[in-house]
C-alpha cells in the first residue's frame, strides 16, 4: 500500500492503475478509522480492482465552533488498519494542497442540504460538496462508497453527481454498529463511559418507532413525538432534531404512504451524534 500527499502523485498512481484497465473505487474520509470504514473499504475491495481511501480533516466543513482542532487523528493508526482491509492507495493532502492560496471556488447543493444537519450546521453541506468534488476530479473513481449512517451527505453527494454528471456511481452501504446497537463513529471517543451508556438512547428510539410502524403507525408527527419524548427520558441527551421525510427526495410527509428517513442528531457530553433508519 502507498501512502500520498500531493495531488499530482495521486493522479499519477490512478493514472497507470488505469492504463492497466482496472477500476478504481474511493473510500472518502476524515480519519480515524473505525469497523464502518472498514467495512466500506471491504465492499470497495469487492467491486473494485484498486480502491483509494482518502483521509482528510476538511475545515472548510466545519464551523467556527465546532471540533475541527479537536477532531481525532491518528494517521499512522490509520494507515495500519487501511492496509488490513486491502486498501491500494491512501490519499492524505494537506490543508494547503487542497485549498492553496486564492482558493476561492465553492460547490452547494441545494434543497436537500436546507434541513436536517444543513440547518444545524450553516455551510456544512457547502464544504461537504466542495472537498467530494475535489476527490471526485483527482481520484476520478468508477465508484464512492459512504455510509448510510451519514444519510443526508449521502443523499447530497448523489445528487451532486447526477447534476453535474459526474461519470460514477455512488454506493451507500448500510449503517455498522456495536454490538449494543451504537452507531459507529469516530467522534464517539468523546464519550466518556456514562454518556456512552446514555448514548444508546438514540438506538433505542429508533428501534421503538420501527416498532410502531410495523404496528401500522403511519402518523409521521406522532411517530417524531414518541421518539423525541423517548430520547428526553435521557437526562444526558439534548435533542438537536427529530425528523421524518420521504426517502430519498427529503420532502415533508404528514402521512407515511412510501419510503421515508427517520432522523435525528442528539448532543451528548462533547459529542454530536447523528443516527437514521428508512422506514418502508
Amino acid at each position: 500500500m502507498q501512502v500520498f500527499h500531493t495531488i499530482p502523485e495521486m493522479r499519477n498512481f490512478v493514472r497507470q492503475a488505469r492504463a492497466g484497465g482496472r477500476s478504481v473505487g474511493l473510500v472518502p474520509t476524515m480519519g480515524y478509522l473505525h469497523e464502518g470504514h472498514l467495512e466500506l473499504m471491504r465492499q470497495a475491495g469487492k467491486h473494485c480492482d484498486v480502491v483509494v481511501v482518502s483521509i482528510f480533516v476538511n475545515p472548510v466543513q466545519f464551523g467556527p465552533n465546532e471540533d475541527f482542532a479537536s477532531y481525532p487523528r491518528d494517521l499512522e493508526r490509520d494507515v495500519r488498519m487501511s492496509e488490513k482491509a486491502g486498501v491500494d492507495a491512501i490519499f492524505n493532502p494537506s490543508i494547503q494542497e487542497m485549498y492553496p492560496a486564492g482558493f476561492c471556488t465553492q460547490v452547494e447543493v441545494g434543497r436537500i442540504t436546507e434541513k436536517l444537519c444543513g440547518l444545524s450546521r450553516p455551510g456544512h453541506f457547502r464544504g461537504v460538496a466542495t472537498v467530494v468534488t475535489k476527490l471526485f476530479n483527482i481520484v476520478k473513481p468508477d465508484r464512492a462508497f459512504f455510509g448510510q449512517k451519514d444519510a443526508q451527505q449521502a443523499l447530497v453527494i448523489e445528487r451532486m453527481a447526477a447534476d453535474l454528471d459526474l461519470d460514477l456511481e455512488v454506493v451507500t452501504l448500510p449503517t455498522v454498529r456495536e454490538v449494543d446497537g451504537l452507531a459507529m463513529s469516530s467522534r464517539n471517543r468523546y464519550l466518556e463511559p456514562e454518556e456512552r451508556r446514555a448514548a444508546l438512547i438514540l438506538y433505542k428510539s429508533l428501534q421503538q418507532a420501527r416498532e410502531l410502524y410495523r404496528a401500522g403507525e403511519r402518523d409521521a408527527s406522532r411517530l417524531r413525538r414518541l421518539v423525541a419524548a423517548m430520547i428526553a427520558t435521557e437526562p444526558l441527551a439534548g435533542i438537536d432534531y427529530v425528523e421524518i421525510y420521504s426517502y430519498p427526495e427529503l420532502e415533508e410527509v404528514a402521512e407515511i404512504q412510501g419510503p421515508v428517513l427517520l432522523a435525528l442528531a442528539v448532543k451528548i457530553g462533547r459529542a454530536r451524534l447523528i443516527d437514521n433508519i428508512i422506514l418502508e
